[in-house]
């Protein structure tokens, strides 16, 4: 079988071509014989006719090699539901009102083309939000925008982390010691910048240890790394200079994700990273652009990109 494909995602110019998980999925898809396009969701238009159409480029000869890495074909707009077999949602947050409105629109074409992943349910759970329905698995968390809200939590759990509740890739994370000597300036700058409430929760010591992305493809384990942080650094994602390394998961883990698989997959969230911080303390589910494939595949010696292509036939029938 084979797919017209779309990816809704950021500029193929400034794709990390060795560790880009979207990349790994276009690579493999071209392997498969599958035809690709390309387009920015800021060109999705619903026209007079309720047909959702996105200006895309088809995209030729995709290849590891660094400025060399795609070549594109002539733009034209294409209609999203008639033309495309799969459409891979997976521009970056920030998962803001224009990401929901996306996801809005895409809705439309379920009944003619396999979002992925589901874009009702990206609307639905955003990776801090729905991490929630598995408090059992997770640290004492605190969603909120009062700084005495936190200055209560932190008499009882002592040192925190504050982190944008819609953030991603370790970005604007920051530790506050127990004493929470900074606190209110910190949180002047939260409410001034978002919106929305942050999460709190205490500083686990363990993150030393590493930070785990598990990646689920269909509700199924397809592998895991283990992240450290580097140097002079608390926080373990790859994109702020966190390390990779080989991993197994702990039978906690295993726990979490026969917990959270079958729940997953009826949700139609088949390309999905969890956290784990310690081999023990879940702390998100990552839906929008999870990333982590590649180097999974690098460590296990797997191939996580062809897996979620089976899935999404399966899906397909």
């Amino acid at each position: 079988m084979t797919f017209n494909t779309a990816f809704q995602m950021d500029p193929m110019n400034g794709v990390n071509i060795h560790g880009d998980s979207s990349f790994a999925l276009m690579l493999s898809a071209q392997e498969r014989g599958y035809a690709i396009w390309h387009y920015d969701v800021g060109t999705l238009t619903l026209d007079a006719h309720d047909r959702l159409t996105a200006l895309a480029r088809p995209v030729y000869d995709v290849q590891r090699v660094e400025g060399d890495h795609y070549r594109f074909g002539e733009a034209k707009r294409i209609d999203l539901g008639r033309d495309i077999d799969v459409v891979m949602m997976r521009q970056d947050p920030p998962f803001h009102v224009g990401y929901i409105t996306a996801t809005h629109l895409l809705e439309r074409i379920a009944d003619e083309t396999l979002v992925v992943n589901n874009p009702v349910s990206v609307r639905n759970a955003p990776e801090k939000v729905m991490v929630l329905d598995y408090r059992h698995f997770m640290p004492p968390t605190l969603i909120t925008r009062s700084a005495d809200q936190v200055r209560d939590f932190q008499r009882q759990h002592g040192a925190v982390v504050v982190k944008p509740l819609h953030g991603n890739g370790g970005k604007a994370i920051f530790k506050i010691e127990a004493d929470g000597s900074n606190l209110g300036a910190l949180f002047e700058v939260f409410n001034g910048t978002w919106p929305e409430p942050h999460m709190v929760q205490p500083f686990l010591p363990d993150v030393a240890k590493g930070d785990k992305r598990i990646v689920l493809v269909d509700g199924e384990v397809a592998g895991a790394i283990n992240r450290r942080p580097g140097e002079g650094e608390f926080r373990s994602n790859l994109a702020v200079g966190g390390s990779a390394e080989a991993a197994q998961l702990t039978q906690r883990e295993e726990e979490i994700c026969a917990a959270m698989g079958p729940r997953l997959k009826e949700l139609g969230l088949i390309f999905v990273g969890i956290d784990v911080i310690g081999g023990e303390w879940l702390t998100e589910i990552n839906v929008t652009s999870p990333t982590g494939i590649v180097a999974i595949d690098r460590f296990n010696g797997t191939d996580t990109a062809s897996a979620i292509w089976d899935a999404c036939a399966g899906r397909l029938g």
